[in-house]
């Protein structure tokens, strides 16, 4: 079979670089009175309690922060005051208004009872300040969860999976769990009796994902309520991530600068557990600018060359392009960006 082209057409859509627009930050850091509050003011909360959870169990908290001023913040260092705390940002730096969020981990199985730590969090532009972040943990000894938590990896879109984890519990004989509330109908869970005898209970936690998970991360605690007066719940983490039938990459095409009529190749890549056929690639508004060259056969990974002829105008140029799928209604789309100058 020959190779099949096509030209993705429509009309240029070009805007001036500079009218794009940025929300302006609250104010500027160098405003602050106080040396540290404009640091603190980045953070959703300042502290943070585990409550009370199973020995082995998988605690991770993700502490959010947002940039709020118009300088880039960095962070410098996160440093701990336990060894039985761990503190890692998602990233260093936060421009203007950027998202991160600051993962705390408590050590489960090396420590019992109660623990109290500080995450120190500390910043070196625009300029220097600290942050201290109590941390609580209550880690019991008479409940042992393995594995620490329900991780479920990557799932495909409408797919089901089920994970078991193994709870022991040694106290009181006659100890249950009587219900589990996972917050959501898209989650399973059931507890399953594998012994009981001489003051222990074990059981087996299946946790399953429905088909209808819609798409996206899958983060959450679920509750195993049981009859303990004192400690009547068990929170277990729950974690993987539903992604779509279809993965396009990249999904931004960042082309920079070009020059009127300069070409360009790059490569779009979609991906699938399946094999598929692209039917086509097209596109809202370009006219002439996209050359496409479609695969030859069905396969789980497609390759798609792009030609890319900057147009005559200057100014910035901005794309969706979707691609058709053979069987398949719904099209996967991806953007390309420009500045034509």
């Amino acid at each position: 079979m020959q190779t099949r082209r096509q030209f993705v057409t429509g009309t240029v859509a070009a805007a001036l670089a500079a009218a794009s627009f940025s929300p302006v930050p609250f104010s500027s850091v160098a405003s602050a009175n106080d040396a540290n509050k404009w640091a603190v003011d980045l953070f959703e909360k300042t502290t943070h309690d585990f409550g009370t959870v199973a020995r082995g169990a998988d605690t991770t908290y993700r502490l959010k922060l947002k940039n709020i001023y118009k300088e880039a913040v960095h962070i410098s260092n996160v440093r701990v005051t336990c060894g039985c705390t761990a503190g890692q940002p998602s990233q260093d730096t936060l421009q203007s208004l950027e998202e991160a969020y600051l993962e705390i981990k408590m050590d489960t199985l090396k420590f019992t009872r109660r623990k109290d730590s500080n995450v120190i969090v500390t910043f070196d532009q625009p300029r220097f300040a600290e942050v201290t972040i109590p941390i609580t943990v209550y880690i019991r000894t008479d409940v042992v969860l393995e594995p620490g938590s329900a991780q479920f990896g990557s799932l495909q879109v409408g797919e089901k999976a089920e994970r078991t984890l193994k709870l022991a519990y040694a106290g009181r004989e006659d100890w249950k769990i009587t219900k589990i509330d996972t917050g959501t109908d898209t989650i399973e869970a059931e507890a399953v009796e594998t012994g009981r005898g001489g003051g222990n209970v074990n059981y087996d936690i299946r946790i399953r994902v429905s088909d209808k998970a819609p798409i996206g991360v899958v983060r959450r605690y679920i509750t195993l309520m049981t009859d303990d007066e004192n400690s009547p719940q068990v929170p277990v983490l729950i974690e993987g991530e539903v992604k779509p039938e279809f993965e396009v990459s990249p999904s931004l095409v960042q082309l920079g600068t070009m020059k009127p009529g300069e070409t360009r190749n790059v490569r779009v890549v979609l991906k699938s557990k399946k094999p598929f056929e692209v039917e086509a690639v097209t596109c809202e508004k370009a006219k002439d600018v996209f050359q496409v060259r479609l695969p030859k056969a069905a396969a789980p990974v497609q390759v798609i060359p792009l030609t890319v002829t900057a147009p005559t105008e200057s100014g910035r140029l901005e794309e969706q392009l979707s691609i058709t799928i053979a069987g398949r209604s719904e099209r996967v789309t991806f953007r390309a960006t420009a500045t034509i100058e």
